[in-house]
């Protein structure tokens, strides 16, 4: 097996690609870059009903534009629907997994209250069932998902911020790994993805990382190798909230549109990251000598009008 640094940038085309996007995929490409390793694209397009047509070939435009080339052809999920369907059938047999077929509201009638910001957690309701009693309910013409059975919560050591431990069972408990609209669900996609790509550093997004463990759960599950990761604090607008149509258009087609040099946005990127002493245009490539994780700050960069128009776009 290679033990070679393999990243990866993974747009999601169900909209348009804007800065605080282009801010992770630069921190994940450069940390491939500056380790010697290669980088590999992946269009997850699996949530199909919420895709954007274009949006696939324009992520990859905008990928262009920056500068981050990437190694191999581009891998897309709707062509992979056989890998998730072997996955799914591995735990199927290792009763891993079971039939449910809990509506949302369902789940939110029988659940605790969660507090805010928190996920409903799932009460259970399903899990007596095993996943031979799919059959009954196909049979039945009863429409069910399939669930996760959490047995425990794996702690990681991330990348950048450290020592992570959430505990599964009061932070969403078992969780879908199949729809009941026939297609995989994000977490078991992105695993039998990553590791089907040779995938061994994973960065992305903090809102993320309540992901990863539920990932690291199916890595195991299924028998593979997991990779390490990384998660980088978002950009926010100047409420404090992620970056959304009420901060004004960020699209980077639409910075692209106005005239704004790629070196211009990637300087504003490159400062705010630490690598820089002051926004300054730079191409990606004379960025990754100055590559350091550690001096990424751990706060959300907030995205102002002011700066914006310091690189030439007035939004």
């Amino acid at each position: 097996m290679s033990t070679a640094l393999t990243g990866r940038l993974a747009p999601s085309p169900t909209g348009a690609q804007h800065v605080g996007n282009a801010r992770t995929y630069l921190v994940a490409w450069l940390a491939a870059r500056a380790g010697g390793g290669t980088v590999r694209v992946r269009i997850e397009d699996i949530d199909s009903p919420r895709i954007k047509p274009g949006a696939a070939e324009q992520a990859l435009d905008d990928l262009r534009w920056l500068g981050l080339d990437w190694d191999g052809e581009v891998v897309t999920q709707t062509t992979r629907l056989p890998l998730y369907e072997a996955a799914l059938e591995t735990l199927k047999q290792a009763e891993q997994i079971y039939p449910c077929t809990c509506t949302r509201s369902d789940i939110a009638s029988a659940a605790s209250a969660p507090h805010a910001g928190e996920e409903v957690t799932y009460p259970g309701t399903c899990a007596h069932r095993s996943a031979a009693d799919a059959v009954v309910l196909q049979r039945d013409g009863k429409p069910f998902a399939w669930r996760f059975r959490v047995a425990d919560s794996p702690a990681f050591t991330d990348l950048f911020a450290g020592e992570q431990q959430i505990d599964l069972k009061h932070a969403g408990g078992d969780f879908v790994v199949w729809k009941s609209a026939g297609t995989p669900a994000y977490q078991l996609a992105v695993v039998v993805d990553d590791a089907a790509m040779g995938v061994t550093e994973v960065v992305r997004g903090d809102d993320l990382i309540p992901s990863t463990p539920r990932q690291l759960l199916l890595y195991r599950a299924l028998g593979l190798a997991p990779p390490a990761f990384a998660h980088v604090p978002l950009v926010v607008g100047a409420d404090g909230r992620r970056l959304a149509k009420r901060h004004g258009d960020t699209r980077l087609a639409a910075l692209r549109s106005a005239g704004v040099k790629p070196e211009a946005l990637l300087g504003l990127l490159g400062w705010s990251c630490g690598w820089l002493d002051r926004p300054e245009p730079v191409r990606a490539r004379d960025l990754i000598a100055r590559f350091r994780l550690e001096t990424i700050p751990k706060r959300t960069f907030v995205l102002t009008a002011d700066l914006l128009s310091a690189i030439g776009y007035a939004g």
